[in-house]
């Protein structure tokens, strides 16, 4: 029995075509139609229904078993196969209308006629080629992908068994793993999938490798750190890198930041005691370095994860780019998880590092937003992805610490955001919500004498930047 009836058809009539929904006067229009649902297979699955003219009147046609049969035979032009639902509804006078639907495909990217067709609103354009090749693949990730070939020559005697074995004891405790009834390395590691056929997989030597063969044959497996003076990077006072296994390299990455930034102390009202307060949530610190330790693109072998101090933020960065057609836009809404080692990710999320099912980043953001810092942005440089936190006071490199206003805070991040030195004029035209201009200008000079803005030119010719140089 159709699920689907008249009024149904009417109602999609009244809201119009969409990315999900198009829709064909009858099956002469099968040929688009095979098109446009070659496009939503690439996209987010849809609808196309036929038997509604472009003005919204549903009109149906004569359906016989032979209209089906020509119908389904045009879907076969669609590579890779594709299983659809075709419902015959019912609109009177003896006329039928089909509705064809498809769920996102899972064998990305799907081709008609040997072209890729993409959905753009309710348009379907032929695909770039560079798109096409992207979508290609992550089609083949899933299956072979370098996490999990096997690390040639690589043996159990090669991984720090006291790293497996404490990563096993603190699934159990979290909950996140049964207990095996055995502490035998190579069990563990089978559990965790990083075992084929009784060797090692890439997976294995990226978690739990000794440091000693890392640097030869898995370069990639570096962390750099640096602490600049100011908001760029013309002078550091601190630069370091360090070779290790993932955990390890965490581990370095804490430490570094525990260095190198500042606890405030502050007395509660009311009560003779101190109380630390970090210029980061420092679990959202930990979920950062995480999410780029196991999300990171590892077959490119001058790779790396970066951490950047400046004066008024926090970067980190990791080798690879967004995929599955992620923006840094989606990854602060409800989304699926994706992982692209999900090997690693797995073993990160049992060891209780990560969050599962997309949690990551809307838990960084939530932990931002309850310490009073402005929301996290990602960037996606096509090679590389940075993660850039703000901190609700700034600390200068002189080691002093202030705390701003909201609106000075606005400022600083409407300069942050600028490439080139920016007016007074532009400056308040972006302020939310709205300020004086002697306001504005009495908030950057108080940033100034903090030193963390500067300006270049006098009166109304004036510009100002982040920093004291320019």
């Amino acid at each position: 029995m159709s699920i689907m009836d008249h009024q149904q058809l009417e109602a999609w009539a009244r809201q119009g075509e969409s990315e999900t929904l198009e829709f064909k006067r009858g099956s002469g229009r099968r040929r688009e139609a095979a098109l446009t649902l070659c496009a939503m297979l690439n996209h987010r699955g849809g609808r196309i229904v036929l038997g509604i003219e472009s003005d919204g009147r549903v009109v149906g046609q004569e359906v016989s078993d032979r209209t089906i049969e020509e119908v389904a035979q045009e879907i076969k032009e669609i590579d890779p196969p594709v299983f659809l639902s075709i419902e015959r509804v019912d609109v009177g006078n003896g006329r039928e209308a089909l509705v064809l639907s498809v769920s996102p495909g899972r064998h990305r990217p799907y081709s008609y006629k040997g072209k890729a067709y993409f959905r753009v609103g309710n348009t379907s354009p032929e695909m770039s080629r560079d798109e096409y090749h992207r979508m290609l693949f992550e089609r083949f990730h899933g299956e072979y992908r370098w996490e999990n070939q096997f690390a040639q020559d690589w043996a159990l005697t090669d991984l720090d068994s006291t790293e497996i074995q404490r990563t096993l004891e603190e699934a159990i405790r979290r909950g996140r793993c049964e207990d095996p009834g055995t502490r035998d390395v190579e069990a563990i590691l089978r559990a965790f999938g990083l075992l084929k056929d009784g060797r090692l997989l890439r997976a294995a030597v990226v978690l739990f490798a000794r440091p000693e063969r890392l640097i030869g044959e898995f370069p990639q497996c570096l962390l750099r750190v640096a602490r600049f003076r100011g908001v760029d990077k013309s002078e550091f006072f601190d630069n370091r890198q360090f070779h290790g296994n993932a955990f390890e390299l965490l581990r370095r990455a804490e430490q570094f930041l525990h260095e190198n930034l500042p606890i405030a102390g502050r007395v509660l009202p009311g009560l003779f005691e101190r109380v630390d307060d970090p210029l980061y949530p420092l679990v959202a610190l930990r979920e950062t370095l995480a999410n780029a330790l196991c999300h990171r693109d590892y077959s490119i072998g001058g790779g790396s994860v970066g951490v950047a101090i400046y004066d008024d933020r926090l970067e980190v960065t990791s080798t690879g780019s967004l995929h599955f057609g992620l923006t840094p836009e989606a990854l602060f809404r409800p989304h699926e998880s994706l992982p692209w080692n999900p090997l690693i990710a797995g073993v990160f999320y049992r060891r209780g590092f990560i969050e599962a099912w997309g949690r990551g980043t809307l838990k960084i953001a939530e932990l931002a937003k309850q310490a009073g810092m402005p929301m996290p942005r990602i960037e996606d440089a096509g090679g590389y992805v940075t993660v850039v936190l703000r901190p609700s006071r700034y600390r200068l490199s002189s080691g002093g610490m202030h705390d701003l206003t909201e609106r000075q805070k606005a400022i600083l991040n409407v300069l942050s955001s600028h490439g080139t030195a920016v007016s007074l004029r532009d400056i308040v035209a972006t302020m939310q919500p709205p300020a004086e201009d002697w306001e504005v200008k009495r908030d950057l000079g108080a940033l100034k004498d903090m030193g963390l803005v500067g300006s270049s030119g006098r009166g109304r010719g004036a510009a100002w930047f982040t920093g004291r140089k320019k």
